[in-house]
């Protein structure tokens, strides 16, 4: 039997320390992505926004999150994980406090794209620092793991966000959210480094994550041009476009679906939106362990990916149903399709470490990430379009109807795009993007 030394064994336990800092980052991120969403109906009030002008602020966000994925991919790339996670967290924690001081239209549209520009170094960085800490049978789990913390910052952020904003007024929600990323940025800054450069692993751990791991930036990026010309990375940016705007349609506009088809006020909702985000959490850590226990049973990466994304796109189906049942069973069929776009989520990122060399991930990530915000920055204001519309006529409820029959078979059909495109999700040599 092997002996497995103290110093193995505490490199196995700090790669997922490495994983709990991904997973308390994208938390706060995701908090700091719900609050305007949480206080729209005391925005509604002092405001008067129509669905469209809050569905354009939300527009604003993701067009400045789509610029600033793009840049925070090549920034990693090229300054390495650390360096790149700090500044980018440092730019939205700033940005979340800045909402605190305004009180216009014009001023959260101004305020949400200073958050987007900020927010896109989170999943860039995220993605490749798995891709250094973890082996390929590993990956999917951690991703899993670390993406659960969209899940948590949508349960936390309904459970707090409108306790703090009736307490304290709704600027407070921002300024603790922006506190919260200066806290973990001691953390990161003392605690994350390359494994090659980690006094915590052992040179068996390191030989076991893969020699790949090491790299963090530096003149081994690849242009993005080189990167295009592959039909792996607009595999990566056609199911991305596709399914992003779904996930965003939840963070968005849940509390409003509850308003208008139920007739809830965030008062009597936010244990629904607690209760979902709970459920979402738990499926989608499962859904990513998936395609890695597939692995494990001797199945190809291809075989296991894309079985996974088949089975995470059917169980997305029956949400078209949410409208017409009575709203804890809507609850679950809700929580059901936000696992399923989770584990879907997961395995779609994981797939970029599947077939890009090291050097490569974060770029990918971040064009992929891109296409994803186009997608949730048009979809917001077609869903404000519709439910004016709607409301015109005195159906709202028919209106989300609408909606959620997109959400429902979006996943199918990106599928059958994204296999197109990558049939087999075989590794491409680094030599092959030079």
């Amino acid at each position: 039997m092997a002996i497995v030394t103290n110093a193995h064994a505490a490199a196995i336990r700090f790669r997922w320390v490495v994983c709990a800092l991904l997973f308390f980052a994208t938390t706060i991120n995701y908090v700091d992505r719900q609050i305007l969403s949480l206080i729209k109906g005391i925005l509604d009030e002092e405001l008067g926004w129509t669905a469209t002008e809050f569905g354009l602020v939300n527009s604003a966000f993701q067009g400045a999150y789509g610029i600033s994925l793009l840049g925070f991919g090549w920034l990693v790339d090229r300054l390495g994980t650390k360096l790149g996670y700090g500044i980018s967290i440092v730019a939205w924690s700033l940005a979340a406090m800045a909402h605190a001081a305004v009180g216009s239209v014009a001023g959260f549209f101004l305020a949400r794209i200073a958050l987007g520009l900020g927010e896109g170094g989170n999943f860039p960085s995220a993605i490749k620092a798995v891709a250094q800490w973890f082996p390929r049978q590993e990956r999917a789990l951690a991703t899993s793991v670390f993406n659960s913390g969209t899940n948590v910052g949508a349960v936390l952020a309904p459970a707090l966000v409108p306790a703090a904003a009736f307490a304290w007024g709704w600027q407070s929600a921002f300024v603790i959210a922006g506190l919260a990323g200066f806290v973990w940025l001691v953390f990161w800054w003392r605690l994350f480094s390359t494994p090659a450069a980690s006094r915590y692993i052992s040179s068996t751990e390191l030989a076991e994550i893969g020699g790949e791991a090491s790299g963090d930036g530096g003149s081994t990026a690849v242009p993005w041009t080189h990167l295009l010309r592959h039909r792996q990375t607009w595999s990566f940016m056609a199911a991305k476009f596709l399914t992003d705007p779904v996930w965003w349609f939840f963070l968005i506009w849940l509390p409003d679906f509850f308003r208008k088809v139920y007739g809830l006020d965030i008062r009597q909702s936010w244990d629904k939106l607690v209760a979902i985000y709970a459920i979402v959490t738990v499926l989608s850590i499962a859904g990513g362990w998936v395609t890695g226990h597939l692995l494990q049973k001797g199945w190809t990466i291809t075989r296991a990916r894309k079985t996974g994304m088949l089975l995470f796109a059917v169980c997305v189906v029956p949400v078209a149903l949410a409208t017409r049942v009575d709203v804890w069973p809507a609850v679950l069929l809700i929580a059901l399709a936000g696992a399923a776009h989770q584990a879907w989520s997961a395995t779609l990122f994981t797939t970029v470490s599947d077939m890009f060399p090291v050097q490569a991930v974060a770029s990918v990530t971040g064009i992929g990430g891109f296409a994803g915000a186009i997608g949730g920055m048009l979809f917001p204001v077609v869903c404000g379009m519709v439910l004016d519309h709607y409301k015109a006529a005195g159906n709202e409820a028919g209106a989300y109807s609408l909606l959620l029959m997109f959400c429902a078979f979006a996943y199918l059909v990106t599928f059958v795009v994204h296999h197109v495109l990558a049939p087999r999700l075989d590794p491409i040599q680094a030599d092959r993007l030079a």
